[in-house]
């Protein structure tokens, strides 16, 4: 599959409509299931003392109150009316302690994850996820994005994206968290 491929690839936020899309993009092989994005959220103690098949229904039904809660929790990619990406963007107010700047949260936003299909991977669709999540958090007030990246060479999970991506897209690194983890932030314009 070539770039061009997949530039007709929609992104929309994740809402009571789009759930079962997100429930069928997290359930598909490959995906990030055993988290369902919950990782950097702020769960149940009883959630987070569960462990195993429990913890993962656990975690998804927490994730799905928020969606129906109105609460943003990011957008999906749809190629061919499929969901074939995710880009995990929502108010940091809605995550537990990241690392960021210790500021007010409100109007801050943070991205935590991308997860694109295997299918796809390899074909600059987390660019344009990158992208997408800025116009989305933008549109909703945000008046500033912050991540979490970390070095193409670093020996730590990559699904909070590379450093180099959020340069090229305007980020600029204001601290680390965690041993490999770089804090960037991007403001929005007026």
């Amino acid at each position: 599959m070539t770039t061009e491929q997949t530039a007709d690839v929609e992104f929309l936020a994740v809402d009571r409509g789009r759930w079962s899309d997100f429930e069928a993009l997290f359930e598909a092989r490959g995906s990030p299931h055993y988290c369902w994005c919950m990782a950097w959220r702020s769960a149940s103690k009883e959630t987070r003392s569960a462990t195993g098949p429990a913890r993962k229904a656990m975690l998804k039904q927490e994730m799905h109150q928020r969606v129906q809660n109105a609460v943003p929790i990011g957008i999906l990619g749809y190629r061919n009316g499929e969901p074939v990406a995710w880009c995990s963007v929502a108010p940091r107010a809605s995550h537990r302690k990241l690392g960021g700047i210790a500021d007010e949260d409100d109007g801050v936003w943070s991205i935590t994850c991308f997860f694109v299909k295997r299918a796809l991977r390899g074909q600059k669709l987390t660019p344009r996820l990158l992208e997408a999540a800025i116009n989305h958090a933008r549109v909703q007030g945000a008046r500033v994005i912050e991540a979490y990246p970390v070095e193409a060479d670093s020996p730590s999970y990559q699904f909070m994206g590379l450093i180099g991506m959020f340069e090229r897209a305007g980020f600029e690194r204001v601290g680390t968290a965690g041993k490999w983890r770089q804090v960037v932030r991007l403001a929005m314009d007026g």
